[in-house]
């Protein structure tokens, strides 16, 4: 046992003494089993605060207690030189002798274990947060200040009653997170995007530009990987569309994810690269890394954020540049928001076919706005109408996802890219969501169809081998 607190390693220190300053009630972290999601949510429903027992309360004190009273007595300094799970052991017998010594804060035998766990998690993990990132349905964990806790499942929001204890123990566990990964928040850089070791992927901001304490919000990264059957058990498209969408890919036709935050965009990306051949080598370029490429052959890129001298940063668009000399068979970019777009269209320009990306835009042809505004982004005097032939020419299909009021995610549109007539890039709708309604429980009514046009790019596909039927764009009543 490591009594008697001396040379402390003061990394290990500041992850440890969290909840040191002050000892107040937190409910107890109890993990969610998966449920449906309500019906009609209101705002009501999803601010009220999970109410705890007597007893659960009763335990929070007791973790509370024999935290602090660790903080006094252990030296911790020693168990961050330990391995993981020897120092794991050791925590748990020391707060167990903690316990033993203890006679004025009786605890049943699971309680005891229900505390010991905690307080690991507080020396060892995330503290209040663990218990929802082991919880599989949470998708996304949002913390707005020490005390407002919400999570979402099966696209619904609902609070929790997970809390800090203050601002400071919400700090640090967010100091935590970022020098995991070699970044840093603080006054002079407040915002910071990260990634947890499980790959979720986190952004956080602090004070003073979060003037009501520290948000984080952390989307989950999925433990099971999910396939084209995962989409279309949860009626995310249709057959038909994942027959085209898999043809596509595997034919090497550059593909542009279209979205809004949430809609599934990076989860769709992840699906599709699914159908890059194993024998093709795939560069990955993304801001937190969190793509899920299952082929042999991958090489992944993230970016760096400036020092603390504001030098050394190394952007998307470098991380582009970089590829073309790495001789990609494909090139996947996370999402693509600023100058690297200039980058990614002249690789798919020059011969590197098959690229994939995702971008932010409520329709297709909002998502080929938006790559035209990026390249003003990067000072690209071009006309409209070269700039345009350049966009038609690189990206072949748009898919837009949807985040719709029943939470669910759906493939509302898959369009071609035709060329230019004009100074205009022409489109045509392959398949659609057709919208008909919402049922009394607020589940949105409808149906995928083909719109009976056939795709320009379907000869190719099939010279390339791959069976795409005529009758699979057969529009249908």
């Amino acid at each position: 046992m490591f009594f008697k607190r001396k040379n402390i390693n003061p990394d290990f220190e500041r992850k440890a003494t969290s909840v040191e300053e002050e000892e107040r009630e937190a409910p107890k972290v109890v993990e969610a089993a998966p449920h449906s999601p309500p019906s009609k949510p209101n705002q009501a429903d999803i601010d009220k605060v999970p109410e705890l027992d007597k007893a659960q309360k009763q335990e929070q004190d007791v973790k509370h207690y024999f935290h602090k009273k660790l903080l006094e007595t252990l030296d911790l300094g020693v168990l961050s030189n330990l391995e993981e799970g020897r120092a794991k052991k050791e925590l748990q017998e020391a707060v167990s002798q903690l316990m033993n010594d203890d006679k004025t804060h009786p605890i049943s035998l699971e309680g005891r274990k229900r505390v010991i766990k905690q307080i690991e998690d507080e020396v060892f993990g995330l503290g209040p947060l663990e218990p929802l990132l082991n919880d599989r349905s949470v998708s996304d964990i949002l913390v707005n200040g020490p005390q407002n806790v919400y999570v979402e499942r099966f696209g619904k929001l609902e609070r929790t009653p997970h809390t800090f204890l203050d601002e400071k123990h919400l700090r640090n566990i967010i100091d935590r997170i970022v020098s995991q990964v070699g970044r840093r928040i603080d006054e002079a850089s407040p915002m910071v995007d990260a990634r947890l070791k499980d790959g979720s992927r986190v952004n956080a901001i602090i004070q003073p530009l979060a003037i009501d304490g520290a948000s984080v919000s952390i989307r989950r990264f999925a433990v099971d990987r999910l396939t084209m059957d995962n989409m279309l058990g949860f009626n995310s498209l249709s057959p038909e569309m994942a027959k085209f969408v898999e043809a596509a890919v595997t034919g090497e036709l550059n593909i542009l994810i279209s979205g809004g935050t949430g809609s599934g965009k990076t989860t769709t990306l992840n699906i599709f690269s699914g159908f890059i051949p194993s024998n093709k080598r795939i560069v990955t370029i993304e801001d937190s890394a969190e793509l899920q490429l299952q082929q042999p052959h991958v090489v992944r890129l993230e970016t760096r954020p400036a020092n603390l001298e504001g030098k050394g940063e190394i952007t998307q668009r470098d991380l582009v540049k970089n590829s073309l000399r790495m001789r990609p068979d494909r090139i996947v970019i996370g999402e693509v928001r600023g100058a690297e777009a200039v980058d990614m269209l002249s690789a798919m320009n020059t011969g590197h076919d098959g690229s994939l990306a995702t971008i932010h835009a409520n329709t297709p042809r909002d998502a080929l706005s938006r790559v035209e505004n990026m390249f003003a982004m990067a000072g690209w005097n071009m006309t409209a109408k070269n700039l345009r032939s350049q966009i038609a020419s690189a990206i072949h299909v748009v898919v837009q996802m949807e985040r719709q009021e029943d939470g669910k995610r759906r493939m509302v549109s898959i369009c071609e890219i035709n060329g230019m007539e004009g100074d205009v890039i022409t489109m045509s709708e392959i398949f659609k969501f057709r919208r008909r309604g919402i049922d009394e429980d607020g589940n949105i009514l409808g149906e995928y169809i083909a719109t009976g046009i056939v795709p320009s790019c379907h000869d190719n596909l099939v010279k390339r081998g791959l069976d795409i039927p005529f009758e699979l764009f057969q529009a249908k009543n």
